[in-house]
């Protein structure tokens, strides 16, 4: 570690109380902390890279005057970066007089656990689900339990009980939500300003904060939520002495909205991002769904993804169909260019030392190009003014939008192929296709051979097998645990003849088609 760098105290609200810790090393992991430092043993460590949901705890930040609660995985999680946040593990759920708490009592009667190990994980996810839509008088649904619970495993219980709980958990005495809470957490935040810009933790606020630090410091590791940087740490066993933070800076914490594309700032999260691609692209629910578990996209960002550029990263060939630019940004300026030129082999893109993904622009439905943002509009200091997007036209005709993820399980798993086809039909022939694919190349990468296969030819099932013998032939993937290559090569072109099929009117030829309906008694 550098011993130049200082480490700020950690502050952070649990219990109603303000909890201080001192000296954490930037890269020590939550959960560390919690079991080792703290001595909160009920949160446990299953796989240590966020997939089992046993670390699960529940963060809470002010936000637009209320608490925003995200339930997170703790395992993968850096400690620093709930400095100023709300927080609480299963130890914190009951009342003092040993009440159990509604997500807790749930379980107890619709007996949900067994062996135990997956259950306090189970609890908070359970947890944040009440805070989020019990405490609201909302419904849960058994679509949103089991939605919302994805990102939890049980080897033993069956997941019959544990749904069960969710729904149940509306049924019990209410628990009162603290109002004093919010008060605090803006009391601490306010406390919190402008600390650590020399730490070996940096989370800065503002934009220019942001660029300068990354100029100051270009060796340090950037973050943002940790979902991947996160297995560096507890899988690789890595240290970094310096880290840099982007999921304080405001400015990047937001969609902005206009005329003809939606800007995404850096540290904006999975959950959020998707929601905002979804408004426009209602299509594009359950794939966003599919996106890892609940936790892994409450904490992840999609400018995280899109600058790990893992190529069997999800948002990428979505955001590549649908013409996405990316917007890099340093003290010296800012570019911009087509996200799949961001990329230069495995893990590797022409982002200079001092630069930053500051945000990624997505076209809205039948837009030519991405809008420059109004004089004074939205607008922070140093913010680009985006360059008109290429390809002319491709708002024309009928937007045919399905993305595809094809793994070994349907919840909560990594792709083993991604494609994402968008086509602009118009009487019966393709005006413009644009292709992108993961898991069948170094990068996330766009299939160009096949979008000028089908370009200006008519949609049919002629002009589709032969875009299939194309589509197959122009990747060369790589077989490993997840799937050969021969494999992947195939179900591509399956996958365009789904594409084809279901443009036709066939529904039934996917898991997203059928729903699980209980018996009854």
């Amino acid at each position: 570690m550098d011993i130049q760098s200082p480490l700020k105290t950690i502050q952070f609200i649990r219990g109603g109380e303000v909890v201080a810790l001192a000296n954490v090393p930037p890269s020590r992991t939550l959960l560390e902390v919690l079991r080792e430092d703290l001595g909160c043993t009920g949160t446990k460590e299953g796989c240590g890279e966020g997939d089992c949901g046993a670390c699960t705890v529940v963060v809470g930040e002010a936000e637009g005057g209320r608490i925003r609660y995200r339930a997170v995985n703790s395992c993968i999680k850096l400690a620093h970066s709930i400095d100023g946040q709300a927080l609480w593990t299963v130890e914190d759920l009951a009342a003092d007089d040993g009440t159990l708490h509604p997500a807790q009592e749930a379980m107890v009667q619709c007996h949900g656990s067994q062996c135990g190990f997956c259950t306090p994980g189970f609890v908070m996810s359970l947890f944040g689900m009440y805070q989020n839509h019990v405490s609201k008088g909302q419904t849960i649904t058994r679509e949103l339990a089991q939605q919302e619970l994805s990102g939890n495993l049980c080897r033993c219980t069956g997941y019959r009980p544990i749904l069960d709980a969710a729904q149940q958990m509306a049924t019990l005495p209410a628990v009162p939500v603290d109002v004093t809470l919010l008060s605090k957490l803006e009391l601490l935040a306010q406390t919190r300003q402008g600390l650590g810009a020399d730490s070996a933790y940096n989370a800065p606020q503002t934009l220019a904060g942001l660029l300068a630090a990354r100029a100051a410091y270009p060796e340090a590791q950037l973050v943002a939520g940790c979902t991947d940087v996160g297995l560096w740490v507890t899988k690789m066993h890595m240290q970094f002495g310096q880290v840099l933070d982007v999921t304080r800076v405001t400015e990047l914490r937001r969609v902005e909205h206009y005329a003809h594309h939606i800007a995404i700032g850096a540290a904006v999260t999975l959950s959020d991002a998707f929601a905002a691609l979804v408004t426009d692209r209602p299509q594009l629910q359950a794939f966003a769904h599919r996106f890892a578990g609940l936790p892994v996209r409450n904490a992840g960002t999609l400018g995280g993804n899109v600058a790990n550029g893992s190529p069997i990263g999800d948002s990428m060939p979505l955001l590549i169909a649908l013409g996405a630019n990316v917007v890099l940004m340093s003290v010296r300026g800012h570019r911009e260019l087509p996200l799949e030129q961001l990329y230069t082999g495995y893990r590797k893109n022409v982002m200079a030392k001092d630069e930053v993904l500051a945000w990624v622009k997505v076209p809205k439905p039948g837009s030519p190009h991405p809008n420059p943002l109004p004089e004074g509009e939205g607008k922070t200091p140093n913010a680009p003014t985006p360059s008109p997007h290429r390809g002319e036209g491709r708002g024309e005709g009928q937007e045919l939008l399905r993305v595809y993820k094809i793994s070994k399980r349907y919840d909560d798993d990594i792709s083993a192929v991604c494609l994402a086809l968008n086509l602009q039909i118009e009487d019966g022939k393709v005006l413009k296709a644009s292709i992108g694919a993961g898991g069948v190349a170094a990068t996330p990468v766009r299939a160009a051979r096949t979008e000028a296969a089908l370009a200006g030819q008519p949609w049919s099932q002629a002009t589709v097998r032969r875009a299939i013998t194309t589509l197959r032939a122009e990747f060369s993937p790589i077989s490993d645990m997840r799937a050969s290559g021969a494999y992947r090569s195939e179900v591509l072109g399956n996958l365009l003849q789904r594409f084809w099929l279901e443009s036709q009117g066939l529904q039934q030829i996917n898991l997203e088609s059928f729903v699980l309906v209980e018996e009854s008694a």
